[in-house]
């Protein structure tokens, strides 16, 4: 499917389709268009993509060129005006419990302790008594990210990037099949970003997540992705799919390799020779 975007070409160091080529898909967007019909705008025409099982990929544009709303599209949360969305070969037609979603702040509720705020999901869908049932496995998340230690914290005595970790628990506690992040953590400073980065990175490593990265950021796109999808604004579109060939687990030393400022370049240049910048 990607081959066939107009302007698309891969960053490889082979023209041999990469990992993420031959992942079994677990979602595809087809022949996307949204029109928001009170003034006729044209945020989204002809979207393309997929998402191959354990592949992280990011979207990446300007602002206002429709990738907030591609991803609220994915998670159900808004209708298409044309085309569809399929996970794990089910149309998406509204918010499902296997898609998960995080958004640039953590929104816990002040008022629950962190573990509390992790198992509110499916306190929401299923209950009091499920919560309390699935405990056990919100203190293994909050382990796995290195927040054992702050279960009966309240929101209020974590740090950003503590909050931004429980918000990643709270997310995977239904265990989704997808993984849908808007800037998560474009909120926090630039060391605490490069660790949660790194984090997370881990952190779908061990879970074989498949995950969709909403950002401004061009290296943090290639420092985590598998796959980047440039967007052109107006209408939004797919410009161009580009793999990463970058070994992993990928490390913050692979910032100042040469292979990674090319990478970045040839990002770059795309945005600005299009005007995207």
């Amino acid at each position: 499917m990607e081959r066939a975007v107009a302007g698309q070409s891969r960053v490889n160091e082979t023209d041999e389709p990469g990992p993420a080529d031959a992942r079994r898909p677990v979602y595809e967007v087809e022949r996307l268009s949204k029109v928001y019909p009170r003034n006729r705008f044209l945020a989204l025409e002809n979207v393309e993509l997929r998402l191959g099982e354990g592949e992280f990929a990011s979207v990446i544009g300007s602002s206002g060129c429709g990738k907030s709303t591609l991803l609220k599209i994915m998670a159900g949360l808004i209708p298409p005006t044309a085309g569809r969305v399929v996970l794990e070969d089910r149309p998406v037609m509204g918010p499902r419990a296997d898609i998960g979603m995080m958004f640039q702040q953590a929104t816990l509720l002040p008022w629950k302790t962190t573990l509390e705020n992790v198992v509110l999901p499916i306190e929401v869908r299923r209950g009091r008594t499920a919560a309390r049932a699935a405990m056990a496995r919100a203190r293994e998340l909050l382990d796995l990210v290195g927040l054992g230690n702050a279960t009966e914290a309240y929101p209020g005595e974590l740090s950003g990037g503590m909050a931004q970790r429980a918000a990643i628990c709270r997310m995977l506690i239904t265990d989704p099949a997808v993984l849908l992040l808007d800037e998560p953590f474009s909120a926090l400073d630039e060391l605490t970003r490069d660790f949660m980065n790194m984090e997370f990175q881990r952190i779908c490593m061990a879970r074989h997540a498949t995950a969709f990265l909403v950002t401004h950021s061009i290296p943090e796109a290639v420092i985590l992705s598998d796959r980047i999808y440039v967007m052109q604004a107006n209408p939004g579109r797919i410009a161009e799919a580009i793999d990463i060939a970058l070994p992993r687990p990928r490390t913050l030393d692979m910032i100042n390799t040469a292979r990674f400022g090319e990478i970045v370049g040839h990002i770059r240049d795309k945005l600005d020779s299009e005007g995207f910048l």
